[in-house]
């Protein structure tokens, strides 16, 4: 990263520097192009009569755990005996989850080989990715339908969202160093607050194991003089009392000219490229029988270059960036019933932004953290939790922003329980924020296990958006007197526990209604307030098995209806339908596999058609001994053009080769 005296949080640095707070709508949607939608049709059609004709001889493992390495070396089957923690805050199985719920393991990173976050996290169910350019460009996540915003980013249980825009930075989050992600669709503000109205993405980094250390590298070079390489070694000593984490990685990439020039004649047509080091890092101590206390670190930081519309064609714009967490943690058994855990964290996020070489702007969010978590397992299958969070935040800017802190006091309480066949989750929480008030939110979910295999599902929900430092303090445009967003959501769910060969399938229909939406003031002082309204409602299938010759399959399809009810049109950069299908097999030491997106058409903020879009890439690796390893992938096969902002470019036809080695 280049010198200077502070770095702050990253800004949207791909548009121009001004604040943009024009509403996020467009024209309605026309028809969807019948080529995508019957590509899309006969994967999913081909998935399903997989799965019927295998129906007569598969194995029920919906309920029984598999035992033999066979079972649990595939894909599927870590997918299907997955454990996760955001659905409720505590530990549970996938299956079991009321939320709508996905993983995505060690297992998949590895066989999708995405270069970056944005990649790994398209194509997932409900989860629509927007980015200004190629790699390490700003990008943003728009989940169910919800605004940039309104989408939560843990990483191992922290909030990496920037005070000043409610984003988070995922284009400089390093997949390399991910153990796995956690997904939870539709608001969930009941269990972490602010902006999990859309949802919660939490990314837990690598960390020890038991047994004794072992290393890992692997090294890479493709397409735009991309190069990455990461390195690491885990493990545990001391009779596995002690476990440690080390992970370093490094990337570049000379890049695509993020901007078309065709629609900015004022953009600067060189190459956006980016370069990228990361670290992760942890130790823990157990101490007794049943305690441990240890600490992580997790640092990003890069440095990219951007395109500026409203500037000169010679201009270079450049960003250095980072995002750091540094915690410390202990956690245990208080008696035999009762589990806690204390959590202290500091975190930066920020940017720095030259012109020329110049100084031009620089955002700084730094969060201070304490969290405390319990649960109480005061009856077999019966459990409460309750917590409380303080979180301090201080922006830093050379932006003079009316008032530059904030602290949050947060307290949460809620109760999962089966009886028999039914399930029953419920949670509540309050929220006070120093610079606005407070705001309550609940969540209240129900299933029915109908058989073994088949189970319903229902909850409801009441969340909210908590206004962000640029919309309650920037010089001109921040309103003190802003309220909270505020959304209500429904949900009902149907699933279907095959087992590893037929495959776990969850169909859910959504809605969620938004009131107080803040948005800029169409007349004079154009300071944003709480002035709009919207709804999103829709359907939303998920597959996940081997339903055919050993294949694993993933599947999902998201058909929606995201509306700004002010304007009667469709919300900006929201899709109608949008998904995805992935196919992997391994033959002895070969494994092939692919994955096919679908996106339907949207509009951009000012009303700009974007068209619908089909992309494939294609996976390969090939183990050389059971160390070393060689994988290669081609990304956008047919080299579809496409935007998913208008006027900006997507990466073309791209091939990607790694050279890979583990200790045994």
């Amino acid at each position: 990263m280049r010198t200077h005296v502070r770095a702050m949080a990253l800004h949207a640095p791909a548009l121009p520097r001004t604040i943009h707070t024009s509403r996020a709508i467009s024209a309605p949607a026309t028809v969807v192009s019948v080529r995508h939608r019957i590509a899309f049709a006969v994967a999913l059609l081909a998935a399903s009569i997989g799965a019927h004709a295998q129906s007569a001889q598969s194995v029920d493992t919906a309920s029984t755990p598999a035992t033999d390495n066979a079972a649990t070396a595939n894909a599927t089957a870590v997918q299907l005996k997955a454990t996760v923690v955001t659905a409720s805050r505590t530990e549970q199985m996938l299956t079991d989850t009321l939320a709508a719920t996905s993983v995505i393991t060690r297992e998949d990173i590895e066989r999708s080989q995405a270069q970056d976050l944005p990649t790994l996290l398209r194509g997932q169910a409900g989860v629509e990715i927007v980015q200004n350019g190629g790699f390490g460009t700003s990008a943003s996540v728009f989940m169910r339908g919800a605004a940039s915003n309104a989408s939560l980013v843990l990483i191992d249980g922290v909030p990496v969202n920037a005070a000043t825009t409610g984003t988070t930075n995922i284009a400089q989050i390093p997949v390399s160093q991910i153990d796995r992600i956690e997904i939870v669709r539709g608001n969930v503000s009941a269990l972490y607050g602010s902006q999990a109205v859309g949802g919660v993405i939490q990314i837990f980094t690598r960390k020890g194991h038991d047994g004794p250390p072992r290393a890992y590298a692997e090294v890479g070079y493709g397409t735009n003089n991309t190069t990455q390489a990461n390195a690491g070694i885990a493990g545990s000593f001391d009779d596995g009392k002690t476990r440690f984490s080390l992970d370093v990685s490094r990337f570049h990439t000379n890049g695509i000219s993020a901007q078309d020039p065709r629609f900015a004649p004022k953009v600067n047509p060189n190459r956006n490229g980016d370069d990228n080091t990361s670290v992760s890092a942890t130790l823990s101590r157990k101490v007794g029988d049943t305690w441990e206390v240890g600490a992580r670190l997790f640092q990003s930081d890069g440095s990219s270059s951007y395109d500026n519309a409203y500037g000169k064609p010679s201009d270079l714009n450049d960003t250095d960036a980072r995002v750091r967490q540094i915690s410390g943690y202990a956690k245990g058994n208080v008696t035999d019933k009762w589990k806690t855990r204390v959590t202290v964290t500091q975190g930066d996020d920020y940017s720095y932004n030259y012109l020329n070489g110049n100084g031009n702007g620089n955002f700084h969010t730094s969060s201070n953290q304490i969290d405390w978590a319990n649960e109480y397992a005061f009856m077999p299958d019966q459990k409460l939790i309750a917590g409380y969070t303080r979180l301090e935040q201080t922006v830093e800017s050379n932006t003079n922003y009316d008032r530059n802190n904030r602290h949050l006091d947060s307290g949460y309480v809620g109760y999962e329980g089966w009886f028999g066949k039914h399930q029953i989750q419920a949670n509540v929480r309050r929220d006070v924020y120093s610079d606005f008030g407070g705001a309550n939110s609940y969540w209240l979910g129900y299933g029915y296990q109908l058989t073994n295999r088949w189970k319903v599902m229902a909850n409801a929900s009441d969340g909210f958006r908590a206004p962000t430092f640029n919309e309650l303090f920037y010089p001109g445009y921040g309103n003190r007197n802003l309220q909270p967003e505020r959304s209500i959501s429904k949900e009902l769910a149907v699933q279907f526990n095959g087992g590893e060969r037929l495959g776990l399938v969850k169909l859910t229909g959504f809605q969620t209604h938004y009131t107080n939406l803040i948005q800029s003031l169409t007349v004079y002082p154009y300071t944003a307030a709480n002035v709009a309204k919207a709804r999103v409602e829709g359907l939303e299938l998920t597959y996940a098995g081997r339903p055919f010759f050993g294949v694993d399959l993933r599947a999902s399809f998201t058909r929606q209806n995201p509306t700004d009810l002010d304007a009667d049109k469709q919300l900006a950069r929201r899709a109608r339908q949008f998904g995805s299908v992935g196919l992997s097999k391994t033959f002895d030491k070969f494994t092939v596999g692919g994955d096919m997106f679908y996106s339907g058409e949207r509009y951009d903020t000012g009303g700009q058609h974007l068209g619908a879009y089909t992309l494939l890439n294609l996976q390969a690796r090939y183990d050389i001994d059971k160390s070393w390893y060689v994988s290669a992938h081609l990304d956008n096969v047919f080299n579809k053009q496409y935007q998913t902002v208008y006027g900006y470019n997507t990466l073309g036809r791209a091939i990607y080769v790694s050279l890979g080695w583990k200790q045994f």
